[in-house]
């Protein structure tokens, strides 16, 4: 006879307020549980709470790691000197994408909380000047390859996200940052063709991802030339990848998902049902009703390095919830999607500051994957 199975429901607000029905049937030998879990979209008292993580570091200059070959004494400056436009959360990349998390929920809530000071915020950081001074560092001798590709494809997510904001502040943002945002773009044409092999960690240097938000910023300004390059690129790297060995992941201080960053952005590249037959061979065991997926537990998230495993939650469910649109076969793998949420999402606000200089703009691009319905 078979087990029956133990249903346990719990209805989550983003705002971490739970409800738990629970209703379990057992026999004598074996209990198993199936786990239901709703995540809400983003709704504005979650915006002012996660708004406070970028308003909280964008103009924190201390401490900073600013990944920096040094050429000589002239390259010794304060973190504001070399970038004036993006010198705040610990690092480069992290201040990008907390601007970037700024005007993603400017756009969406245009009531927020001190939206006023925000937007005098951002224009005082992403300025004429400023920017500027950002190009020129990347033409420094020692500087050709840096952030990438991790910085340069939030600095495309927060072009496109610019892009999209209609708006008299995002115009004017839009086109203080247009010199960056090209010579991010040319950097890419220049160096995809010369990468031979893809680099298919779990951190900053991932190819999947770092191709991900370049392509979504092609297809959003219409950029042909940077749109055909990733697709012959992500086809040149992965297209005959087969059994991805997802019981490998997490690695100790992945924020991303080797596997299914992959499989996000073939999503992308890919006619549909193309897909659909990648992705059998690829991951072949997400089409399993009764697959698995544990979130990756934190230990400590006062050190820096542990506490990307919540970052590795928010961008499984990014990922998950790209590669399941308009499948309706995979569609049970939404509730791993969410359960990777809300394991993660009520640690954020008023959490150390080696989680919250970043990890608000994971939270945020993870609830704004979300489906509609």
């Amino acid at each position: 006879m078979k087990p029956l199975l133990v249903i346990s429901v719990i209805v989550l607000m983003c705002s971490c307020n739970k409800k738990e029905e629970t209703k379990k049937t057992t026999d004598s030998t074996k209990e198993s549980v199936v786990e239901v879990v709703k995540i809400d979209k983003l709704n504005l008292a979650q915006a002012n709470k996660l708004a406070t993580l970028p308003v909280g570091c964008i103009t924190v200059e201390y401490p900073n790691k600013l990944n920096q070959t040094i050429g000589g004494g002239e390259d010794l400056k304060s973190p504001k000197e070399l970038h004036p436009a993006f010198y705040g959360c610990f690092d480069w990349h992290s201040s990008v994408h907390g601007h970037w998390s700024l005007v993603s929920l400017l756009k969406q809530f245009p009531n927020l909380n001190n939206a006023e000071v925000v937007k005098s915020q951002l224009l005082q950081n992403i300025s004429k000047e400023n920017i500027e001074k950002e190009v020129a560092y990347f033409h420094g001798k020692h500087n050709k390859s840096y952030e990438r590709t991790y910085g340069w494809a939030w600095l495309l997510k927060l072009a496109e996200e610019l892009h999209t904001w209609d708006s008299e502040t995002a115009r004017q943002l839009e086109n203080n940052l247009q010199p960056l945002t090209d010579l991010i773009v040319q950097k890419y044409i220049d160096f995809l063709p010369k990468l031979r092999y893809p680099i298919r960690v779990g951190e900053h240097t991932n190819t999947a991802f770092g191709l991900t938000f370049a392509w979504d910023y092609a297809i959003t300004v219409k950029n042909s030339e940077l749109k055909s390059l990733i697709q012959k690129s992500a086809e040149r790297f992965y297209l005959n990848d087969v059994s991805c060995p997802l019981s490998w992941e997490p690695s100790g201080y992945d924020f991303l998902s080797p596997c299914l960053q992959e499989a996000a952005i073939m999503k992308r590249v890919l006619h549909k049902e193309e897909f659909k037959k990648w992705l059998a061979e690829f991951l072949p065991q997400l089409k399993n009703k009764n697959f698995q997926f544990p979130v990756g537990e934190v230990s400590d998230r006062k050190d820096g390095k542990l506490v990307h495993l919540d970052g590795v939650n928010f961008s499984r469910a990014w990922a998950i919830n790209k590669i399941i649109k308009d499948l309706p076969e995979y569609n049970h793998l939404q509730n791993i999607a969410n359960q990777h949420i809300q394991y993660s999402l009520p640690n954020l606000v008023g959490d150390s500051y080696e989680g919250g200089h970043w990890l608000g703009s994971f939270a945020i691009y993870a609830l704004n994957s979300l489906p509609n319905d």
